[in-house]
């Protein structure tokens, strides 16, 4: 008798993403191991039509509508809590998936009990690799190569690139201290025993748009899980396409994020938050102004 619970369950919180969904829509599998793959689309701005858009083409996929832009945590809970799936992917709608990633992943998550969250190697447009998709929890160290060029004057030197793990090779597979919020799967088992003290709050909703995904993995990691990159497998994102374009003020609310993620999970004294908010700061004054030297080309936050 086929098993009626779905297999995985694809959640996808758009802002903005009417010319992108529906390419990322088209290449999610309906079913994974003649099992069923459900799909939630939680639309932070429904005013440019992705949601009529969705309802209207994809007629299996749920459309959830929360009153206005409540963050990407809190609508990734949203879906997280109206689905049933025995693996979860939270995705970004500038993806384009394939099937054969896919069941590879969520075999891997099925089959190894301490994986709590894996990713793909993640490839922009222009062929090149997101460096967020396998990363790990940046050191006050790491923040310094990287705001002073060190980590790309050296990117295949371990001791400068640390954060971004650029000395690793990209197309195998090895535990990371995180991975990108574009594409985080694990089974619901493990996303509920690390949720936050709400029921189904996956995602700490104090992180409005960035921060929650380096957030969660930290806690996957504290739980005993593994987070897990696979370079073997790629999904393309299209990084960008759904956020602003102001390099300034979403860098500033990047830095911002991570710098909270550290006071929370970091900073067990006051001297502590005040190390890593000097730290963070400084890190975020020398980078813009790098990235304002070169024309916000190769100065990235993440």
């Amino acid at each position: 008798m086929p098993n009626p619970v779905p297999i995985l369950s694809v959640i996808i919180v758009a802002y903005k993403s009417r010319t992108e969904i529906e390419a990322c829509l088209a290449s999610i599998p309906r079913r994974i191991d003649d099992r069923a793959v459900e799909v939630a689309v939680v639309d932070n701005y429904p005013a440019d039509g992705t949601s009529t858009f969705v309802r209207e083409n994809f007629a299996h996929v749920r459309v959830i509508d929360p009153p206005g832009n409540v963050g990407f945590g809190k609508a990734n809970n949203l879906g997280f809590a109206a689905t049933t799936g025995e693996c979860v992917l939270f995705l970004n709608p500038d993806t384009v998936c394939n099937e054969t990633a896919l069941t590879a992943l969520v075999n891997r998550a099925q089959t190894e009990d301490n994986l709590g969250v894996i990713s793909p190697r993640l490839v922009q447009a222009d062929g090149s690799m997101d460096l967020a998709c396998r990363r790990s929890l940046p050191t006050a160290w790491d923040g310094f190569c990287r705001a002073s060029g060190l980590a790309a004057r050296w990117s295949r030197t371990k001791w400068f690139a640390g954060y971004n793990l650029t000395h690793l090779p990209e197309d195998e597979t090895y535990d990371v201290g995180a991975i990108n919020g574009a594409f985080m799967l694990g089974r619901r088992a493990v996303f509920n025993q690390v949720a936050a003290p709400t029921r189904h709050a996956v995602f700490d909703e104090a992180f409005f748009m960035y921060g929650d995904d380096l957030d969660l993995c930290a806690r996957i990691g504290r739980a005993g899980y593994r987070v897990v990159y696979d370079g073997r497998y790629d999904t393309v994102h299209l990084k960008g396409q759904s956020v602003a374009r102001d390099y300034d003020a979403m860098s500033t609310a990047i830095f911002d994020a991570n710098r909270d993620v550290y006071l929370k999970h970091f900073a067990p004294h006051v001297f502590a938050r005040w190390k890593w908010q000097l730290m963070f700061g400084l890190w975020k004054r020398v980078a813009l102004w790098r990235a304002r030297r070169r024309g916000h080309q190769r100065v990235r936050p993440v």
